[in-house]
């Protein structure tokens, strides 16, 4: 069986992580079965979350690990596309992850009292001597890997608009459709639902989340998603 290893519940999601959430929720469309365990990013083989260990082949990264699930279980959950939306769903999720993502992970990591909020509980655990440090050191990566994708070169209403213009491309792709590409689920779904989750939990305030609410579809199919993948999870965005 899958251990899917990711970073646990927290922030009003079921779990903190958006790249997790993707893997978490590719497995569920799939109807693979897995468990789930806590892990850290030293831990998996590209220094990140998630990764999974599927009878002792270990494989990091969202991306990588739907590859792996593709090739070795035999499923595509894009074989209703057309070739030309297999594109679309491609740059769809290229604009999710590599633009939108990191607009409101800037949000959650950069804005000092959401930091303190949030992320500074990733080291609760740590021995109390380091447990400060620890948190400033996280604190400069983040901060940099924004600098090195371009939200933390401009000012703080700038990443908004840009956040904006991914979110209006998004409500405009998804229309009045279920799936981002259609009536039935595909791959990206994951994607999108979990960059969407990570960006309306209200357990953050910031600008770019209150946009996020603006787009009535954009919060239906978070709530629909949700229901569907995470009926368990008492989910708040859309009250």
């Amino acid at each position: 069986m899958i251990t899917l290893y990711g970073a646990g519940s927290g922030f009003g999601l079921p779990e903190a992580s958006p790249f997790v959430t993707k893997t978490e929720v590719q497995l569920k469309m799939a109807n693979i079965p897995y468990r789930k365990e806590r892990g850290t990013p030293s831990e998996g083989p590209k220094g990140q979350l998630p990764f999974i260990d599927d009878d002792g082949a270990r494989i990091g990264d969202s991306t990588f690990i739907r590859a792996h699930l593709e090739k070795k279980y035999g499923i595509d959950l894009n074989a209703h596309l057309e070739p030309r939306q297999r594109a679309e769903a491609w740059a769809i999720e290229r604009m999710v992850e590599n633009h939108f993502t990191p607009t409101w992970v800037y949000g959650r990591w950069m804005i000092p009292e959401n930091f303190v909020k949030g992320p500074a509980h990733f080291f609760d655990m740590a021995p109390e001597p380091v447990r400060e440090k620890l948190r400033a050191d996280a604190l400069v990566r983040v901060g940099e890997g924004l600098r090195a994708q371009g939200p933390n070169r401009h000012a703080p209403e700038e990443i908004v608009w840009l956040g904006e213009k991914s979110l209006s491309a998004l409500s405009a792709l998804l229309g009045n459709r279920q799936h981002i590409m259609g009536d039935r689920p595909c791959w990206e779904d994951a994607t999108v639902f979990a960059a969407l989750a990570g960006a309306l939990t209200p357990f953050f305030d910031f600008p770019l989340r209150r946009s996020a609410e603006s787009y009535p579809n954009l919060v239906a199919y978070t709530t629909r998603m949700m229901q569907e993948y995470y009926p368990e999870h008492a989910w708040m965005a859309a009250a």
